[in-house]
């Protein structure tokens, strides 16, 4: 593989299979500078990111906690301490948030798909500084007691939660689609 397209290696990595190191500052801003070059109609730049590492990322399991039970107040045990253990699976977390502007010429999709781009070029940066990456929801992603809890507005929506750390093992690469049956010629 050509070095420059490295990034076709990427894939996710379970989060309970990321350690520390996560990305330093320096990384990390490296990171989500690459964010900004995502696909932007109109140049709204039409996203923010949240980072949670170290002693916030149990913060922030107490929130998806009192969340689940919010939203079931017969949680199981078992579940419980399965949303709890979610901040904690990995050293760094980026929530990557949408934050989108009333525009004539903007439709709300496109700056959606917008911060979805910035999203996956945090993947793609990651990758190519040798780190390990998921881009996870769930029903945290959509609960408004957990954008509450991180001061989200109003217009504000989570795209996803981004895990970072060190892979400390390998993974096999998934199997990707034959490129051929993904490709149609019009006309």
């Amino acid at each position: 593989m050509h070095p420059q397209l490295q990034f076709l290696a990427r894939h996710s990595t379970p989060a309970k299979a990321m350690v520390k190191p996560a990305p330093d500052n320096r990384q990390l801003k490296q990171i989500l500078e690459s964010a900004l070059f995502a696909p932007d109609h109109g140049r709204l730049n039409p996203y923010r990111f949240i980072t949670i590492r170290d002693e916030a990322r149990q913060k922030l399991s107490e929130i998806f906690g009192e969340a689940a039970k919010r939203r079931d107040p017969n949680i199981s045990d078992e579940y419980l301490k399965k949303q709890k253990d979610k901040p904690l699976r990995a050293p760094l977390i980026v929530v990557v948030v949408a934050c989108l502007i009333e525009s004539p010429k903007i439709p709300r999709i496109e700056q959606l798909l917008c911060a979805g781009c910035a999203a996956h070029a945090i993947l793609l940066a990651s990758k190519a500084l040798g780190f390990g990456s998921i881009w996870l929801t769930g029903d945290n992603a959509y609960d408004e007691y957990v954008k509450q809890a991180l001061e989200l507005e109003e217009n504000e929506e989570i795209i996803g939660f981004v895990y970072l750390g060190t892979q400390y093992k390998p993974m096999p690469r998934p199997a990707k689609p034959d490129i051929k049956h993904k490709i149609s010629h019009w006309g």
